[in-house]
């Protein structure tokens, strides 16, 4: 006995709106049609009435669905039939009528010689999406009750078709903003300014060991505080090595929450985990020919460290979902403000892990070692921020200035004076660039009390929470978000927050 109308209706409804890729979807719905008519194949086509042409994009059977991409001309002829039955939500194919349609669509797609068809229009609102045509072996196979049973399934067919096709598009825009943002990477790598502030000066020996091991594809660790410009260096590394013309991934193991961690990395298969509806390629994938910049690599957790050791063994990944292994080639480049052997001892960082890593060491020295720096980095600052703010020059600081800024201990380095910069900028617009208002009283505390007590050197501990503790009250104790703690003082929000708990400091508006 076959099944009732709603049961029909509801069981083809959740297979044809069950999968994005419409071709499986109609495989799923030809097979359940199949047990109770007759029902071999579909064709789905779009149609361009403006150019004549009829696109025929899936050929689905009970065995094999796929996507084609069949452009079919129309002649007069054949245009004239489409028109005629084009408000005609459904109907049993006259195999006599669609002779000319008939005769291009069995060439171009195999289509059996003798069979029977149903046509149904799909429609969105007043837009006409295209036809679905149900295929079986044999003449005079379909009835009028078929035609009605398929009729009552257009409305599902319709919307599942116009979802999938801006489903299809969205994967195509993407895939095209993936390449477009490659190429964008690709220019920037090129035209980034090749001289790096302080590499004659605090950083020269640095920068030598960069070009000791640039050629190389040796692993690289480079140590240094938070904000000394370990990125710029990694930079600096893969635009002098074979590799310069191959992507830089950057990765802050850091920012991605634990559950991530594996996905971002190595990618996942479609199917993978509930969400993921596609397949996606991972850090290391995206990095191959080039190389993989993994910062705070410290921040790994444990059982991903297992498999970044297989990557540096075998250089191989295996997807999420997947079992499948695939060669990458790539140069691994890491990074950390941590003490990797203190967290070897605390077994919170793997031994093995860290030996493949520390194959070239590269020490980055803060800023308070290197303040010989400060007056090259001001200058610096100083005009890329006046162009990206459209602020118009010349510049000049007031007197005494650079003595503020090189007596301040900068606990959040580099880009803590990059900030600074800005602030600055902003807050002296049109005149004298000063940096009392701006380096808050913590460094010209510092120098008063150097002047009154010269045989007294404070502990880095207190200098930097006085720091920190002077940015929160300026931010009425909040960490994160814009205008946040962590913006003002450069920092990562994750890095402060550590800071923090070692100096004994809590956030909050009460606590200030």
């Amino acid at each position: 006995m076959p099944p009732s109308e709603n049961e029909i209706f509801r069981e083809a409804t959740l297979r044809i709106c069950g999968n994005l890729n419409f071709e499986y979807a109609l495989q799923d719905c030809l097979n359940y049609l199949r047990t109770f008519m007759p029902a071999d194949c579909f064709h789905l086509n779009l149609l361009d009435k403006e150019l004549g042409l009829l696109k025929l994009i899936a050929i689905v059977t009970a065995e094999k669905a796929k996507r084609v991409n069949l452009v079919i001309s129309l002649d007069d002829r054949g245009r004239k039939i489409i028109d005629s039955h084009k408000y005609m939500p459904s109907l049993i194919l006259d195999p006599f009528e669609f002779i000319p349609i008939k005769k291009t669509v069995v060439k171009k797609t195999g289509l059996w010689e003798d069979h029977s068809a149903l046509l149904m229009q799909l429609f969105i609102r007043d837009e006409h999406l295209g036809n679905l045509t149900l295929f079986a072996k044999g003449t005079n196979r379909y009835s009028e009750e078929h035609l009605r049973i398929l009729s009552m399934l257009r409305e599902p067919f319709s919307i599942a078709l116009s979802n999938a096709l801006r489903y299809d598009e969205v994967i195509r825009l993407k895939d095209i903003l993936t390449d477009d943002l490659k190429a964008l990477q690709r220019r920037l790598l090129q035209s980034t300014d090749n001289i790096i502030i302080g590499a004659d000066m605090g950083l020269k020996r640095v920068i030598e060991m960069a070009r000791e091991v640039a050629p190389l594809d040796s692993p690289v660790l480079l140590h240094g505080e938070t904000g000394v410009g370990k990125e710029v260096i990694a930079n600096s590394i893969h635009r002098m090595s074979r590799r310069s013309k191959g992507p830089f991934i950057q990765v802050n193991c850091g920012a991605i929450p634990e559950t991530l961690i594996d996905s971002e990395l190595f990618g996942h298969e479609k199917g993978a985990f509930t969400g993921a509806i596609s397949r996606k390629r991972g850090c290391f994938e995206r990095a191959d020919g080039g190389t993989i910049f993994l910062d705070e690599v410290a921040e790994l957790p444990l059982p991903a460290q297992v498999r970044m050791l297989r990557v540096l063994q075998e250089k191989e990944i295996i997807r999420v979902g997947g079992d499948s292994q695939i060669k990458v080639d790539i140069r691994i480049i890491a990074a950390t403000h941590q003490n990797l052997e203190e967290m070897v001892r605390k077994g919170s960082f793997r031994a093995d892990l860290r030996f493949r890593l520390n194959v070239f060491p590269v020490f980055i020295p803060p800023l308070r070692d290197r303040r010989e720096d400060i007056p090259a980095l001001v200058n610096h600052f100083i005009e890329k921020k006046s162009r990206e703010l459209q602020i118009p020059g010349p510049h000049k600081l007031e007197r005494g200035s650079m003595d503020i800024l090189k007596a301040y201990p900068w606990p959040g380095n580099v880009r803590e004076l990059e900030n600074v910069i800005e602030r600055a900028l902003i807050l002296n617009r049109g005149g004298l660039i000063r940096f009392e208002d701006v380096v808050w009283s913590g460094a010209k505390g510092i120098m008063e009390h150097e002047a009154i007590q010269p045989n007294e050197f404070q502990k880095l501990d207190d200098v930097n929470s006085r720091h920190i503790r002077q940015a929160l009250k300026m931010t009425n104790g909040r960490v994160h978000g814009p205008g946040g703690a962590a913006e003002l003082l450069g920092l990562n929000p994750s890095t402060l927050r550590h800071r923090m708990k070692k100096l004994g400091i809590k956030a909050g508006k009460k606590s200030f």
